[in-house]
């Protein structure tokens, strides 16, 4: 069983969670993430390790409601225990020191991006932060990311906080005034992923993408996962969940998310649902 140390709305929807947990928090690094189940008939879901403490033996999970499990982790209260986590599972990402490092993150996004900035700033890189938001309600860790960061622009859909505009208007400013960028990492929605691709291929920027794709086992077996990069299938849970963002079919990709859209919705409804096993 894994305690809550800590529970508390960070934004609109969006929770934050500290949970005990020796074993992962020793051996998390960014990047990685954690397969969580609620309750014995609840499902399997992945969410990224938003933060870890080895001393303190705690990570730190940052999910938004979306589906049945989320919302059930949302109801959830301090000194409560999930029943299971499994992990850290995925690979790290690979944290060199490239020079200048662009890191954007969008929506939830956000959460993992902070500890890969960090991580980046601990190498010695030039740490710029792009963090994009539907609007003021949703915009949460400002001053963590501003902490890692040697500049942060927050941009948000409606502009009624920072600039106005998707994070991709921002890095197309970035990119037109001549800034030298010698390396991408982007989080968040997939057609967010897909945009800043297409923006940093044409100027032949590595770009490192962080993928959201469906997940079931985690150990490459159902192959629930899988992806396409490269022309060639990758399973995320164990070739990701970081890959080169100009080799991935995000079209692909997107089909796949939208697979159990009326199943999700279905789980979502305390009419129809029966037991733990809807949503995600």
């Amino acid at each position: 069983m894994f305690r809550i140390l800590e529970k508390y709305l960070l934004a609109s929807q969006i929770h934050y969670l500290l949970l005990e947990a020796p074993l992962i928090s020793q051996k998390a690094k960014a990047g990685q993430f954690v397969i969580v189940r609620v309750s014995e008939k609840g499902e399997r879901i992945p969410l990224t390790i938003a933060d870890c403490d080895s001393k303190d033996k705690t990570i730190t999970l940052v999910f938004q409601e979306v589906g049945k499990t989320t919302c059930m982790l949302a109801a959830m209260n301090k000194g409560e225990s999930l029943l299971d986590l499994l992990g850290p599972q995925g690979n790290p990402t690979q944290i060199e020191n490239c020079g200048n490092a662009l890191v954007i993150g969008g929506g939830i996004g956000v959460a993992p991006v902070y500890p890969l900035a960090r991580a980046l700033k601990e190498k010695a890189n030039i740490v710029t932060s792009i963090i994009g938001y539907r609007s003021k309600e949703h915009v949460f860790w400002e001053e963590k990311m501003r902490s890692v960061s040697e500049r942060l622009i927050i941009a948000t859909n409606d502009g009624s906080y920072g600039k106005k505009g998707l994070v991709t208007d921002m890095l197309r400013e970035l990119m037109d005034q001549g800034e030298r960028i010698d390396i991408v990492f982007a989080i968040g929605p997939a057609i967010m992923m897909k945009a800043v691709a297409d923006l940093t291929r044409a100027k032949n920027i590595k770009t490192i993408v962080s993928l959201n794709s469906l997940m079931v086992c985690s150990m490459g077996m159902c192959g629930a996962c899988r992806v396409e990069v490269g022309k060639e299938t990758k399973f995320t849970c164990m070739d990701g969940p970081d890959f080169d963002a100009h080799q991935v079919d995000f079209d692909l990709l997107m089909k796949r998310l939208d697979t159990y859209k009326a199943e999700e919705n279905l789980g979502r409804d305390p009419l129809f649902s029966n037991g733990d096993s809807s949503g995600g």
